[in-house]
């Protein structure tokens, strides 16, 4: 799996870097993600969570 939240999808956006000349290279903004133990579907799994959807309890996290 690449760089995404596994429950919103939300993954790397590309854009551009502007200097003060206007001068434009691409840059690459990434999400906020963690590495929990959540319960999916009754099982204890691994999964990568952006910080929105961990604050919003979109996953039952165990400890």
């Amino acid at each position: 799996m690449s760089f995404q939240c596994d429950v919103c999808g939300k993954k790397r956006m590309v854009g551009h870097k502007v200097s003060h000349s206007n001068i434009k290279t691409k840059r690459v903004q990434k999400p906020n993600l963690h590495v929990i133990r959540a319960r999916i579907d009754g099982k204890v799994r691994r999964i990568k969570i952006c910080t929105r959807c961990l604050r919003s309890n979109k996953v039952e996290k165990v400890m």
